[in-house]
């Protein structure tokens, strides 16, 4: 099953001619393939919530052995790092604006890993420029890296450039990713992979360097557009080649020749030996900037998946004049006066500081000691002692049901080894109708009646590992 959309019709910004053709040749050539194709074109931002959110539902009727496919061109931007397909209705202001008037790829990624499908194939024909100007100024170029391989397993997803580039509408009927690939899937018999190998290399060599595609793929089992498709015939895994193997293989090689290996290839190791070895124009150029570009992304990447203010200070140190550098520096401010433990505090009994599934216990706050006055109140005065005849009367009565201390609570089985009872609260306050006490090498537990911090109904309590 497919979903295929095309974002010609922008309103409040120049109109995209290609991503309506391309949509229309993507739905000849799935249809061809096999696929049940939704095509859907000029979207606003609750249509398209609509189409995505109605595609899973249909893969979910057709059951978990669906091949389920999204092809997507129009316009697509990055804020904050985090990439965001752009409606034709949006007119956003202000960076802020993106994220409320446009749907986020996560949310597209989530939608379509929430049912159970055989295989999820994601296309990207959406990192032309950023139209917008004033965002556009401050925005990164391109698109983030999304790394398949941290999601569910058995999802593809391709972009038509590399991280952090733009792609380019093209000034025929379709835009070269998509004319590239009408003329690649096609061929019977060949993988998605060696598929997206050889866009690579036309796309490269069309746009003069200018635009590299770029895969990421948690895939287990073989597809193939033509040619029979299924789970059970995939082939192994190529062993990656280290970066002195890409030195060996390059020697010797014509420089046109070894490009184009290495653009097949779209490794990191792959360009690093290409401008080791060859420096003359065009194509050493071409692949030091590839690499260079690469590179931030990936640092930029571990900036945005780390979110802090230390995270983000490292990657402008790393790269203080890069089309990121006005984002990282807004983040970087945001997060540098948010705490990095959160403190559940419970006064007279202490602290305790949760980081992730740690509990850190610290010290009591210090209370002075003083001395008490005499006691005044009539409910602390001295009680004197019975009469005989009231003694001799309680004697014979039964004691009353509420007198003692409560038992502690029955555990079925016997109580956990670190739990403590406490026959008598803390002194007063408390907190939130409870308290907390900090066992070493037990976690933090809770006591107290409704409200207690981490507490339960009746002082039962629970623990944070």
């Amino acid at each position: 099953m497919a979903l295929v959309i095309g974002q010609s019709a922008y309103r409040a910004v120049t109109p995209l001619p290609n991503p309506a053709n391309d949509a229309k040749a993507m739905t000849q050539l799935l249809t061809d393939a096999g696929f049940d194709v939704v095509t859907a074109s000029d979207l606003s931002q609750n249509e398209l919530r609509e189409k995505v959110s109605d595609f899973a539902g249909r893969i979910a009727a057709k059951g978990p052995d669906t091949v389920a496919l999204v092809f997507y061109a129009g316009h697509g931007i990055q804020i904050d790092g985090e990439n965001f397909l752009v409606p034709v209705d949006v007119d956003p202001k202000r960076e802020a604006d993106v994220p409320l008037q446009s749907v986020r790829l996560n949310d597209l990624l989530n939608t379509l890993t929430s049912v159970p499908s055989k295989m999820r194939i994601v296309l990207l024909d959406a990192c032309r420029n950023n139209p917008f100007p004033e965002i556009s100024k401050t925005a990164g170029r391109g698109l983030a890296i999304v790394d398949a391989k941290f999601g569910a397993v058995g999802t593809f997803l391709s972009f038509s450039t590399s991280p952090g580039a733009e792609a380019e509408d093209g000034s025929g009927a379709n835009s070269p990713y998509t004319t590239a690939l009408l003329a690649t899937a096609r061929e019977p018999g060949l993988s998605i992979e060696d598929a997206f190998k050889r866009v690579r290399v036309s796309v490269n060599t069309t746009t003069g360097g200018r635009q590299t595609p770029w895969e990421s793929s948690s895939l287990t089992g073989d597809f193939k557009f033509f040619g029979g498709q299924g789970g059970t015939d995939a082939k192994p895994a190529a062993l990656k080649r280290t970066l002195e193997q890409w030195r060996h293989d390059l020697q010797g090689k014509s420089p046109s020749v070894a490009n184009e290996m290495i653009v097949s290839d779209g490794s990191v190791d792959a360009y690093q030996a290409f401008v080791e070895l060859y420096a003359e124009p065009p194509f050493a150029p071409q692949a030091r900037q590839w690499l260079d570009r690469h590179r931030r992304m990936l640092a930029w990447n571990k900036a945005v998946i780390e979110n802090t203010s230390a995270g983000y200070r490292a990657f402008l140190e790393a790269y203080p004049d890069s089309d990121l550098t006005a984002t990282a520096r807004k983040l970087e401010e945001r997060l540098r006066h948010r705490p990095l433990i959160a403190n559940v505090v419970a006064v007279g009994v202490g602290a305790a500081n949760a980081v992730g599934s740690t509990v850190v216990a610290s010290p009591a706050p210090a209370i002075p000691v003083t001395a008490s006055p005499a006691p005044t109140c009539p409910c602390t005065a001295p009680v004197p002692s019975p009469k005989k005849s009231d003694t001799r009367k309680r004697a014979g009565t039964e004691p009353s049901k509420r007198a003692g201390p409560r038992p502690p609570p029955r555990w079925r089985g016997a109580p956990p080894p670190d739990v403590v009872y406490d026959d008598v609260p803390p002194p007063p306050p408390y907190v939130g109708g409870g308290y907390i006490r900090v066992i070493p090498g037990s976690g933090m537990r809770g006591g107290g009646g409704y409200g207690g911090n981490y507490g339960g109904v009746g002082g039962s309590g629970s623990t944070r590992r």
